[in-house]
């Protein structure tokens, strides 16, 4: 099976079984998934509190449990993410593709455009790719590994502020706060990235669901066992 050097389009068949994501990138998805969902309610539920209960003391600690909930999910998402980046490095070729974007390659290039028209029922027979399809990375790149990133930032920036501008917290997020002028600034565009990611997430599950039913590999199944299998010959 021939594929190429950057876009990991399959050339030549026969198309073969291919060990794509490693158990460490599968432990991040699932993990990062999980993270992400319950990070998605708190922050919703500290941008649209709950009414106040004026009851037992362990009643009105509601909101404070709430946010307890949130730190621990951001610092995790945050690790997760660190230990993403390094697996990029030390993991397969296919676990660096969601921070790499060869579009200096023209084969990589032309995948996007087909790929899109696959997706609108236009194409058929569109490429075979054995990891990400250029759509697919593009868009993980853009929505997810750069809105993370961003939602990151802007997490410790919220964060600093509760500790003061003489803390070490301040020392190293404080710029995001004076940067972007002031601290309801970096809670809108920190709460309106939420609405970016789910955004991505709602994309990613549709396309992985539909691939997975009209594509010509599987989809679902790779993310929990790691293999990529092909349901047709490649089509030249």
């Amino acid at each position: 099976m021939k594929i190429s050097n950057w876009s990991y389009e399959i050339l030549e068949g026969p198309a073969k079984p291919v060990y794509v994501y490693e158990a460490p990138v599968r432990f991040w998805h699932w993990a990062q998934a999980v993270t992400f969902f319950l990070l998605c309610i708190t922050g919703f539920l500290i941008g649209w509190p709950l009414p106040a209960n004026y009851a037992d003391t362990w009643s009105t600690y509601l909101f404070g449990n709430i946010i307890v909930v949130h730190l621990i999910c951001a610092m995790l998402f945050t690790l997760l993410m660190i230990y993403r980046i390094y697996w990029a490095f030390v993991g397969n070729k296919y676990s660096r593709m969601i921070f790499i974007l060869p579009f200096w390659d023209a084969m990589w290039v032309k995948g996007i455009w087909k790929t899109a028209m696959h997706y609108l029922f236009i194409e058929k027979h569109p490429p075979i790719y054995v990891g990400h399809n250029p759509l697919a990375q593009t868009a993980m790149f853009a929505m997810y590994v750069l809105g993370s990133i961003a939602i990151i930032i802007t997490g410790f920036g919220l964060y600093a502020q509760q500790w003061g501008w003489d803390t070490s917290w301040m020392t190293y997020f404080g710029w995001v706060t004076h940067y972007m002028g002031g601290a309801q600034v970096v809670r809108t565009v920190h709460h309106a990235l939420m609405y970016y990611l789910l955004l991505f997430l709602s994309f990613h599950l549709y396309m992985s669901f539909r691939e997975d039913i009209m594509g010509h590999d599987t989809q679902i199944s790779t993310i929990v066992n790691g293999i990529r299998y092909f349901k047709e010959p490649v089509k030249k």
